[in-house]
């Protein structure tokens, strides 16, 4: 199967989209892949972006290849889907999702090798005191998309 990625620009910044075949398999924030042909990004998938950053969109349903990563690491990465639009959970709530009460620390490592970042949302993941923690992009981003899915959460008239 061939992959190959294209790019688009978001309002956090260029967005670089891996593909194998029809299947989006990779979101690079700012880091331009490298070893890997540059082709296009499909219309409907550019749609789905463009809508998600307008606050119209709130789950991706653009097909994913999610084939890397441990069993462990996989559980992580798909229990963010749990999380709603505008929202944010623990790093200890995604880990007792997982079925690893007590792993916080494992589930936010697991969290800095999320291969689908904003798709498989895990900037909605925040310290149990309300800090931030961490996001392999940039804390900034993170807080950029957190404040950004808030505010339509909020406002749903102005998308």
């Amino acid at each position: 199967m061939t992959s190959h990625y294209g790019k688009i620009e978001t309002p956090v910044g260029p967005a670089y989209l891996v593909l194998k075949g029809r299947e989006l398999a990779e979101v690079s924030i700012w880091r331009e892949p490298r070893g890997i042909r540059r082709g296009h990004v499909p219309e409907p998938m550019a749609r789905q972006f463009a809508a998600y950053f307008k606050g119209a969109l709130k789950e991706f349903d653009y097909p994913v290849s999610l084939t890397g990563g441990t069993e462990f690491e996989r559980k992580i990465w798909l229990s963010l889907l749990d999380i709603p639009y505008g929202q944010t959970r623990s790093y200890k709530w995604i880990a007792e999702r997982a079925g690893r009460p007590g792993a916080s620390r494992a589930a936010g490592q697991a969290l800095s090798k999320n291969p689908l970042p904003i798709i498989l949302p895990c900037h909605r993941v925040i310290e149990s005191g309300g800090g931030p923690g961490g996001y392999s992009p940039s804390p900034d981003i993170k807080r950029r998309l957190l404040d950004m899915e808030y505010y339509y959460s909020l406002h749903p008239a102005c998308v």
